[in-house]
């Protein structure tokens, strides 16, 4: 557990490479800046109030507010426990630092999706407010034995408990902030390109690294048959979702798109992680590839809808985190297409207004996009005073 709660650690730094290296250099700083105070408010926020909010009565411990007395008093030694099926065991700390940085991907996936274009305090209000309350609250539906998990819905390390629950978020921001300046003209889309695709390479390989935490950790015991299976599922999900990326995207725009083919491999990362310990290999092969697919539709169809998404977060966690749930119910004969439906409708239902509110009183009180001439000039020195490579010059040779 500890192993994996490090790789996932890991996984911020993925997201916030790979949302630097797909945005403009003037905006790496404050990209660099969100990712990392999402990881400190994800910790504090989770530590507050999350933890018991999204997981009632456990541990014996009573209320939502704080957990464990934050350590006063308390025998870590008491503080043990059994892994799934009684393999191994773990601790009550550990659960909640690995849970804690689940807690923290939710806000940044809408990092991405807002990027270049939000004012930094209201962006950190918004993932203090989202990750302290409504992600916990949801979370409890599943993982905190609620509602959902009375039914038999199955999410299993979180396509739709974090990437869809950070996605329908996103969706919500990226309505309301509206595209970035330029992106749009007439009836023309004119895209944008990122500044540094090896960053964004590198990123999409260290999300790809995190993700056998991610999945691997979320098996919550030692059984080393079933975390060997959810690390081949997952990888295959994610090779297949590569590769029906690159074949939609070539058959397309007549040459291979390195962009598509890294979201393609996020794409079938998502749409494996509510199934991966349920489904056949082959089953994870089709779940991928069928996200990778989807994530290139995807991102045309948002593109036409005016819905600006500098990384593809919209396609990649929402669109393949709905698909991962709902394939659950398709290829795990153990679970109920319908149920899985009604966790993803239900989900949506909640997420999605409840960001849209939180966005919208922000917008309406302290605003939540820059000016037109902060955004031209960048948000590294119109909101930070600095930039990402002073003294450097990119020029075209």
């Amino acid at each position: 557990m500890m192993v994996a709660t490090f790789l996932v650690f890991i996984m911020h730094l993925g997201f916030a490479t790979l949302e630097a290296g797909l945005c403009r250099s003037k905006n790496t700083v404050n990209i660099l800046f969100k990712n990392t105070a999402i990881v400190a408010i994800g910790l504090l926020t989770y530590a507050v109030i999350g933890f018991n909010l999204m997981y009632p009565g456990e541990f014996s411990i009573p209320g939502i507010f704080g957990f464990s007395g934050f350590g006063i008093g308390v025998d870590p030694e008491n503080m043990m426990v059994a892994g799934k099926d009684g393999v191994g065991i773990y601790t009550y700390w550990t659960d909640f630092i690995f849970q804690a940085m689940f807690a923290a991907t939710a806000a940044t996936i809408v990092s991405g999706a807002v990027a270049e274009r939000v004012k930094l305090h209201s962006f950190l209000i918004f993932s203090i407010i989202y990750v302290g309350l409504v992600y916990p609250w949801v979370g409890s539906w599943k993982w905190g034995k609620g509602w959902l998990d009375a039914m038999g819905f199955y999410d299993f390390a979180g396509s739709t408990l974090v990437h869809s629950v950070g996605g329908w978020a996103s969706l919500a921001a990226v309505m309301l902030l509206g595209p970035r300046l330029g992106k749009y003209v007439g009836n023309t889309i004119k895209p944008i390109m990122g500044h540094s695709m090896p960053l964004a390479t590198i990123g999409a390989f260290l999300l790809w690294l995190g993700w056998f935490g991610f999945n691997g950790g979320s098996v919550l015991s030692a059984d080393p048959a079933l975390v060997s299976f959810v690390f081949v599922t997952t990888c295959l999900a994610a090779a297949a979702g590569m590769f029906g990326a690159i074949s939609l995207s070539w058959m397309i725009q007549k040459k291979p798109d390195l962009s598509m083919t890294l979201n393609g491999v996020l794409a079938g990362l998502v749409g494996i992680t509510a199934g991966a310990d349920v489904v056949s290999v082959m089953s994870a092969v089709v779940i991928g590839f069928i996200a990778g697919l989807l994530v290139v539709v995807s991102v045309m169809i948002f593109d036409r809808l005016r819905l600006d998404d500098p990384v593809g977060a919209l396609s990649v966690h929402l669109v393949c985190g709905i698909w991962g749930t709902l394939a659950v119910g398709i290829f795990s004969a153990a679970h109920s297409f319908t149920t899985q439906l009604i966790g993803v409708a239900a989900y949506g239902a909640v997420c999605f207004p409840a960001a849209f509110v939180i966005f919208y009183l922000l917008k309406v009180t302290l605003g939540i996009r820059v000016d037109a001439e902060d955004e031209m000039k960048g948000l590294d020195i119109s909101e930070h005073g600095m930039e990402a490579y002073a003294g450097f010059e990119i020029k075209n040779v």
